[in-house]
């Protein structure tokens, strides 16, 4: 005798608009927050440049501990994004603030390791570390939950509510498809501010 196995959580998972699921972004406010609780701690300047740099430049876990030192051009202020999950990689520019934040760490360092960002034994950072670090920085703000993907949400909200158009965004965060894009222009506050 067979018996249905219906999922009913996926089924309901699949019904469940885009406008019904929970804020996974955090605003500017609590980034700033974010961002200023992790240069506390004995690496500091280290993770508050990691946190910086997925939330600038929407990376991954993944993408942000693979990169290289070769992957900056510091004379020209550019980073190359190397996506992964069959992302589109692209050169992105580094702001000022940003730029200054790499050098304060890249002088800190006296090693010839490849890795950008490494621990205190000379290894590229894992994935545990950086949810180490939100987590712990996420405390110390008093945000929560806040998990790494939420960086890259974080940013994507920040372009669309700029005002960048869909295509601009999507290059920029590496999708192929933009339905995984559209979200971020469909949901922001800023297309809502001329109705009243």
């Amino acid at each position: 005798m067979m018996f249905n196995r219906r999922n009913v959580k996926s089924e309901i998972d699949a019904v469940t608009n885009g406008h019904e699921k929970s804020k996974n972004f955090l605003t500017q406010d609590e980034i700033s927050q974010l961002l200023t609780a992790a240069k506390k701690g004995r690496h500091g300047i280290r993770d508050y440049l990691c946190l910086l740099m997925m939330y600038r430049h929407g990376l991954r876990v993944s993408e942000l501990i693979s990169l290289k030192l070769t992957d900056l051009n510091l004379s020209q202020s550019r980073l190359w994004v190397n996506r992964l999950k069959n992302g589109l990689s692209v050169e992105q520019p580094i702001a000022g603030d940003e730029l200054r934040a790499i050098k304060r760490y890249l002088a800190k360092r006296n090693d010839t390791l490849p890795w950008l960002f490494i621990s205190e034994r000379n290894q590229p950072l894992t994935r545990q570390s950086i949810n180490y670090i939100i987590k712990r920085s996420a405390k110390l703000c008093s945000i929560s939950p806040v998990y790494p993907h939420m960086l890259r949400h974080s940013c994507g909200y920040y372009l669309a509510n700029k005002g960048y158009d869909l295509r601009l965004i999507q290059d920029y965060l590496g999708h192929r498809d933009p339905k995984h894009t559209v979200n971020y222009t469909r949901i922001v506050g800023a297309r809502f501010e001329s109705l009243w």
